[in-house]
């Protein structure tokens, strides 16, 4: 097949006018428009006919990063472009959009950019390419498509190498399915020439799944064909050992390691740390730790957090602290994991003074607070009712340079539901978010429509749902009517999405009229924290209306 560098396109772009917004604004806006038309039944291409005189290539690849968790939206988006007069896309563009759809799980779509490079010669493919589509087939638990992947390389000009069967190897490995990976090693083996990397990752594959006997056969074999056994392949096989419950034999081999002149480094002995970490045996924890420091071998950010993680659980949070203080003293950096691991042992404990100034320590030491923090911060101050605190914090994110997500969101209305008096500031949070245009759960919504409706509060539910309505956001428009008690949402997930931020609850259509009549009474005495009086007296007019047949 004939190189695939000549008879490539020029690049393409439109010189932005003088009167033209900046490009991160621009590409702020264009975000906010593929955001806010996700599903495939909403007009995107129209949305984006307004930006088409001010595309350029470096516009375009910034947009894409920017949707990286927009799969599906992206690719339109880029198609879009494709078909503004004059513009080509560039090569960055290609290689980004194939990340972006293999990570969002678009393998039709992906295949299909593929053969449009490959017969359209717009830009080379790399074996960097196959390497994204191994590690998203491998996610998407499609280890045999990740094979076939492998296989296909060469209808694309690859001739694989031991590096793509590493990165082949690697993806299924992480992804636990070391069964494939092991069967097409065995099957390929003899075209290529392993190395110590190759089978250092079968045999930490074999460890992660607990299969102790599998990672000694891959590590015999390794010898048996005079691989150069390095500290990569020890630390591999060690690891193995340990996870599958072997320490003792692990030791064994740990000390034959100089002899054979392979000296240990720090990940030698994290790898025991974290063995008797998961078997709690904090003095031998320790004693390895001690044992590193002998040797001025320098623990990672990992082991510290493993050790810190399991001081915080037998509640040692003294020694969890002087280990965060050692961390710095020797140049390791904490990292929020660090931090969040002590900062989850103050929420549980209600602890709030601690926690809140182990929040500043973090903003003193230069790391940066994530949504786990912020989210595990919030829950236990409004578990304890310290709306002070809450307030305080949540006006502080905007200055650390953090801006709340769905689920951030989510933790401030839920929480202030269930607080009694506290139903106006869960509204105050909903209409934040829809400001946002960020969409919100649908257990969100329904939740805070019940709340209100148990109120009688119609005209606040009204008030809500007109704002929705006119959210530039069409997954916020189409909430409107759950609000409003209409029936449910359909959503569609086409974007790939995954995690908390992608939850798709399930819809449920309350009956409006026995709602009312089960829970209202409950709800007016919990929210407006009535006196005794002003319960009976509610009391004695609800029943003789319900026996009257008016609820």
């Amino acid at each position: 097949m004939p190189s695939k560098s000549h008879n490539l396109h020029p690049f393409c772009s439109f010189n932005a006018a003088r009167s033209d917004p900046p490009l991160p604004d621009l590409v702020n806006d264009i975000s906010r428009v593929i955001s806010d038309h996700r599903n495939p039944h909403h007009d995107l291409e129209l949305s984006l006919t307004s930006f088409s005189t001010q595309i350029s290539t470096n516009l375009v690849e910034q947009v894409l990063k920017r949707c990286k968790n927009l799969g599906f939206s992206a690719h339109r988006f880029f198609l879009w472009a494709k078909t503004v007069p004059n513009f080509v896309h560039s090569v960055e563009s290609y290689h980004i959009l194939v990340d972006i759809l293999g990570s969002s799980k678009q393998f039709a779509i992906l295949w299909d950019l593929l053969l449009d490079m490959r017969e359209s010669r717009c830009c080379e493919i790399s074996p960097e390419n196959f390497w994204v589509i191994f590690r998203a087939y491998s996610r998407a638990n499609l280890p045999r498509d990740a094979i076939r992947a492998f296989n296909r390389m060469v209808e694309f000009g690859i001739k694989p190498t031991i590096h793509d069967l590493d990165q082949l190897l690697y993806a299924l490995c992480k992804r636990k399915h070391v069964k494939d990976a092991q069967q097409i090693f065995d099957k390929v083996k003899s075209g290529f020439d392993p190395n110590a990397k190759t089978y250092s990752i079968l045999i930490r594959g074999w460890g992660d799944v607990g299969d102790a006997n599998e990672a000694r056969k891959v590590f015999d074999e390794m010898v048996e064909r005079g691989c150069s056994l390095d500290v990569l392949a020890y630390n591999s096989y060690l690891e193995a050992l340990c996870k599958g419950g072997n320490v003792d034999e692990a030791y064994k081999i740990f000390q034959e390691m100089v002899p054979k002149a392979v000296d240990p480094d720090a990940w030698t002995y994290s790898v025991f740390i974290r063995a008797y970490c998961q078997a709690n045996d904090i003095h031998s924890v320790f004693r390895v730790l001690n044992r590193m420091r002998r040797y001025n071998l320098l623990p990672n950010v990992f082991t510290y957090n493993c050790i810190i993680k399991k001081l915080c659980k037998i509640d040692k949070m003294e020694e969890a602290y002087q280990l965060l203080d050692e961390m710095i003293e020797k140049g390791v950096t904490p990292d929020t994991w660090s931090y969040n691991a002590i900062l989850a042992y103050h929420c549980d404990h209600c602890e709030v003074n601690m926690a809140l100034r182990l929040l500043a320590r973090m903003e003193n030491d230069q790391c940066m607070p994530d949504r786990h923090t912020y989210n595990m911060l919030l829950k236990m101050l409004i578990r304890v009712g310290r709306f002070d605190r809450v307030a305080e914090v949540w006006d502080g994110m905007g200055g650390r340079g953090f801006y709340p997500s769905v689920s951030t969101y989510t933790v401030m209305i839920h929480g202030h539901c269930h607080k009694k008096g506290k139903l106006k500031e869960a509204c105050k949070y909903f209409e934040m978010m829809i400001d946002e245009g960020i969409p919100p759960y649908s257990s969100t919504v329904e939740l805070l429509r019940n709340q209100l409706l148990g109120l009688g509060f119609l005209e606040q539910i009204e008030i809500i749902a007109s704002k929705m309505d006119r959210s530039t956001s069409c997954s916020i428009q189409e909430f409107a009517n759950m609000m409003r008690g209409k029936g449910s949402v359909a959503v569609v997930d086409l974007n790939g999405q995954s995690g908390q931020d992608a939850k798709v609850h399930r819809e449920v259509t309350i009956e409006e009229t026995n709602w009312h009549r089960k829970y209202v009474l409950t709800f007016v005495v919990e929210q407006l924290d009535l006196d005794l009086h002003c319960v009976l007296t509610f009391f004695f007019f609800f029943f003789s209306f319900a026996k009257q047949g008016f609820l």
